[in-house]
């Protein structure tokens, strides 16, 4: 974080300052912010964060051994060891972080002028595209950018708080499971680029529906700064009827895709295999061929946005094309390869929906040769509210259409998915269920073969990305 006083802060967060003994309001804090005690550096900032499980209140000493020069609290915390710490209590301390966040991009924008905020939302790829994105911009300069899935009313204002008088890109991630947080979110910063990768059924049972996920996905082109650039997906008639939008805010639209309405930038001759996806992109006249090492056709998308993005900030394709081919995966747990060349586990059970269970079966049937087995794990999908029924089965009636294999179905969430699976011809034990992740791994221990491809998919909830590590070091 950049060096502000205690008052500074306090200021910003309307909270009301408990000094301790050697501070004044004049003391300056510069360290990184975090709710996690076990993280926090010397000179760091400890937000003490109330949970479902735990309260971040009851961390405050822990904080202050590791460090902590201050601590955002909601009310003081009065043991001998915290109140040796200056306190500032706020009504709420996400609020506050999220405050102080605005206040911190907002002075480096003013001081330094070179600073470059770009926003990424969609219902699927937003970690992918921002990894990608972030890998493009480091090097042309000083680059912050979300550890892990940091894209929520907590995780994105961290992101931003690690904004320094140096950086040069600021990427935030902006996910929401209801209306109204990404204009909260985007709100704090104002991008000057805003890049919406698709619409789909992802947290549709908390948005109520695709309709309404659509006006959530174009608050990110409604906060856009005067004069920024909305970055759309050409092939998604959602995310391309937020045109009008970006019009109405002064922003004016570059797009990305694979047919012809991708007018800045497209891909053509993509090719699949085990080690990847090779295609040709054309950015503004300029042609080049890439080859992405990270699995899935679906990822192609995610490096046109990536590169879309980041010519729009001046990059030239052929730095773009030479810094993503040098990414190996997108993200611990996102089409993640392990195992050995005997038994290929994939490993894509971080996050799940419709659409990125159906890609990552299609990428599972793509890349396994006609002498191998597809195998696929798969468990519930979350946060599909009255949809959810309809969409597992969606996601078995799929997996049999691909002709996979051998569908393992975990989870009794998931169960409609092996219901559908055995309706639609997967007899003779072709799909089979269990309702734990150990039963699954006792029988994947004994079933699996040589020259077999085995994606493990589920929703984050799920717990199948552990099943997914277990299976990988098994067959390693």
């Amino acid at each position: 974080m950049i060096a502000l006083s205690i008052a500074q802060i306090a200021r910003a967060v309307g909270g009301e300052v408990h000094l301790a003994d050697g501070d004044t309001p004049d003391t300056l804090i510069d360290g990184t912010v975090d709710t996690d005690s076990r993280l926090i550096e010397p000179g760091g900032v400890f937000v003490a964060k109330p949970g479902e499980e735990t309260d971040g209140h009851l961390f405050v000493d822990a904080a202050v051994e590791k460090g902590a020069a201050l601590a955002l609290v909601e009310h003081v915390v009065d043991t001998p060891r915290a109140a040796s710490v200056t306190q500032i209590v706020v009504p709420d301390v996400v609020t506050a972080i999220a405050d102080l966040a605005r206040e911190v991009v907002g002075r480096v924008r003013d001081e330094s002028g070179d600073l470059r905020v770009v926003g990424i939302t969609g219902s699927n790829g937003k970690t992918t595209t921002k990894n990608l994105l972030a890998r493009i911009l480091e090097g042309e300069g000083e680059t912050v950018s979300p550890k892990a899935s940091f894209n929520n009313e907590v995780g994105a204002p961290l992101t931003m708080l690690r904004v320094t008088g140096s950086t040069r890109f600021l990427v935030s991630e902006f996910g929401a499971s209801a209306p109204g947080e990404i204009a909260r979110l985007a709100g704090l910063v104002d991008p000057d680029v805003g890049v919406v990768l698709m619409v789909g059924m992802a947290h549709a049972g908390g948005f109520g529906g695709i309709e309404a996920t659509f006006h959530a996905k174009s608050e990110l082109v409604k906060a856009l700064h005067e004069g920024g650039v909305a970055v759309l997906n050409a092939d998604d008639a959602r995310v391309a009827a937020m045109a009008p939008i970006a019009a109405e805010r002064g922003a004016s639209v570059r797009w990305f895709g694979r047919g012809p309405g991708a007018t800045d930038v497209r891909a053509d001759d993509v090719v699949v295999t085990a080690s990847g996806t090779s295609f040709r992109v054309t950015a503004d006249g300029v042609s080049l061929p890439l080859r992405l090492r990270v699995l899935g056709e679906h990822h192609v998308m995610n490096a046109l946005a990536a590169i879309t993005a980041a010519t729009t900030l001046g990059v030239s394709l052929a730095d773009a094309v030479a810094r993503l081919e040098t990414v190996e995966i997108a993200e611990r747990w996102r089409m993640q390869p392990l195992g050995s060349d005997r038994v290929r586990i994939i490993n894509d059970a971080y996050n799940a929906s419709p659409d990125s269970m159906a890609a990552a079966l299609r990428t599972l049937a793509q890349i396994t040769g006609p002498e191998e087995r597809t195998v696929a794990v798969l468990g519930a999908m979350s946060e599909l509210g009255e949809h959810a029924e309809e969409e597992h089965d969606r996601v078995g009636l799929l997996a049999v259409r691909l002709g996979i294999q051998r569908i393992v179905v975990v989870g009794d969430a998931a169960r409609r998915m092996y219901l559908e699976a055995v309706a639609q011809g997967s007899w003779d034990n072709e799909a089979v269920f269990f309702s734990t992740a150990d039963e699954a791994f006792d029988y994947l221990q004994g079933e699996l073969r040589d020259g077999d491809r085995v994606l493990v998919k589920s929703s984050n909830s799920a717990g199948l990305r552990f099943l997914g590590d277990r299976l990988g070091e098994s067959f390693s």
